[in-house]
């Protein structure tokens, strides 16, 4: 059933269970899955075709980084894989082991491998490991005394060196959908041995449903929760009603999966920024909000804005650069959660505006032609001539003062090096203020003779 009454029998529901003195370890540590079979998830992998499908059937174990958010799956699944080998499965811990503990795991994995046994070395965390420890690995893992599975929610790319995930085969894990997340939360209600099926418990449809969203993919988190809400739970009528009362304290304050300086930061930053340029606020707020809401610094999303205003607006709309200042100063003067408000019109502001790159087209064209032409002289016209020196030997001579003439525009002056005096970096758009901006500078160039270099 998945809503509704739950651990129920045609009898009423399931008494008989463990104590409390039987086991004592969190739920989601007695509901770890026992066999592959049990395993939720992750079909990619394991269903058909998939790359560690044929280890299900006795296939030969490789190694392997298996790459996920918490609660995928990862360290479990590890187990359950080096089971299929009847290896002996070690883990390391690479918080807590350094180059001592994995030259310890290679002794043991040579006196093993005399008796015939494999070993597969668990590495939870494996991101942790410094280069020197990962140096330290590499010639065990490369010999084959040791087949390493690595858990890691950081990317491996950045990471591990490159000659030991050249060497280990990198498996991505997915959070868990809400399918597989029901799943889970049904067989742990039912479980009259490891779950909470000895318990009389009656888990209401709008509570379940928070429960599975507010998990965000992770098993751990939703029996964890789960745990705690039966725990909270009132008994009416001999039953442990969780609703969504119960649930809402039973998650407490719910911190988004937000990981500042790591992946999924710069991949919610990354959405935001395009979310922006791409003119859709809807978007551009859903990221502001969620990383808001995983603890990222407001200051440090105010000042990606500043810079979104000048890369993605420019002149298209230049109040768009002073709306974001207002709204970077006005966050520091009020502080959470009020000023908050002021990077949400911001945000829509910037989304909301005409959009052109041409100042950033601009200014690393203007940059490239100076570095293939050098540092080439400025025109004497347009030199500083503060001594007399300087006035003999022509400096300022034949400049023009572009007030004395009509429009105050020079008609025959050069401002460019010789060579360059044709070049044209700054092209505006056609969009918003810019495209005034185009029709002030032809009207210009209308008024201005080119002299020939």
């Amino acid at each position: 059933m998945i809503s509704g009454l739950l651990a129920e029998t045609d009898q009423g529901y399931h008494s008989v269970g463990m104590t409390a003195a039987e086991d004592t370890r969190p739920l989601a540590a007695r509901m770890r899955p026992r066999t592959l079979d049990e395993f939720s998830g992750q079909e990619a992998l394991l269903g058909k075709g998939g790359p560690l499908r044929a280890l299900r059937e006795g296939g030969r174990l490789h190694s392997m980084i298996l790459w996920g958010p918490p609660g995928s799956g990862k360290t479990t699944l590890a187990r359950l894989i080096a089971e299929t080998q009847s290896a002996r499965f070690v883990t390391l811990s690479a918080v807590e082991s350094g180059v001592k503990e994995i030259r310890a795991a290679a002794q043991a994995a040579r006196e093993s491998r005399l008796h015939g046994q494999s070993t597969v070395l668990f590495v939870d965390e494996i991101h942790r490991f410094h280069k020197g420890q990962q140096d330290a690995l590499l010639p065990f893992v490369e010999e084959g005394l040791l087949t390493l599975v690595g858990a890691t929610t950081e990317n491996p790319s950045f990471a591990l060196v490159g000659a030991l995930l050249s060497r280990a085969r990198v498996h991505v894990l997915q959070p868990l959908g809400t399918d597989e997340l029901s799943t889970i939360l049904d067989a742990a209600l039912s479980d009259p041995e490891r779950g909470l099926g000895k318990e009389r418990v009656r888990l209401e449809p709008e509570a379940r449903n928070t429960l599975v969203a507010s998990a965000e993919g992770d098993a751990r988190r939703l029996l964890t929760t789960m745990e705690i809400a039966v725990q909270l739970a009132p008994m009416e009528s001999g039953v442990r009603l969780v609703d969504l009362q119960v649930t809402r304290m039973a998650l407490g304050r719910s911190w988004r999966h937000f990981d500042r300086g790591g992946e999924h930061f710069f991949n919610e930053i990354s959405a935001f920024h395009k979310s922006l340029r791409g003119s859709d606020p809807n978007a551009a707020l859903y990221w502001l909000a969620r990383m808001l809401d995983g603890g990222a610094d407001p200051l440090y999303l105010a000042r990606r804005m500043v810079r979104m205003a000048s890369e993605d607006i420019g002149l298209a709309d230049p109040r768009a650069l002073q709306v974001a200042l207002a709204a970077r100063d006005a966050y520091a003067f009020l502080g959470s959660p009020e000023g908050e408000l002021a990077l949400v019109e911001a945000a829509i502001y910037l989304a909301s505006a005409p959009k052109s790159n041409g100042t950033e087209l601009a200014w690393n064209a203007v940059r490239e032609s100076i570095r293939r032409t050098g540092s080439l002289d400025v025109p004497l016209h347009l030199r500083n001539a503060p001594t007399r020196l300087m006035r003999d030997l022509e400096y300022g001579k034949k400049y023009q003062y572009d007030h004395d003439f009509p429009d105050a525009i020079s008609p025959e002056q050069q401002f460019l090096p010789p060579g360059l005096s044709r070049s044209t970096w700054y092209v505006p758009s056609d969009r918003g203020f810019e495209a005034r901006i185009a029709e002030r500078l032809q009207w210009i160039a209308a008024h201005r003779k080119t002299r020939g270099e």
